[in-house]
């Protein structure tokens, strides 16, 4: 997996927080934050879908969507 490296500056609670469960999980710091991201960038979809739904826009079925960027759905 490539990485990058990041400067950030965080409250002293949030990296006391941080300290603590990577301690208690027995993990890197830099890994409790990524995946803490991915969590939170899961959720952050899931609520984008969910209003998206509420906005009753046109929807297509996925054979159509298929059809409609060229791909060949059949087996």
């Amino acid at each position: 997996m490539n990485t990058t490296r990041l400067n950030i500056t965080l409250p002293t609670s949030l990296d006391n927080d941080i300290n603590r469960y990577a301690k208690e999980l027995k993990t890197k710091k830099s890994h409790l934050i990524a995946s803490a991201l991915d969590m939170y960038f899961d959720y952050i979809d899931l609520k984008e879908a969910e209003r998206r739904l509420e906005l009753k826009e046109p929807t297509i079925s996925f054979d159509d969507m298929f059809q409609e960027l060229g791909l060949d759905v059949s087996n």
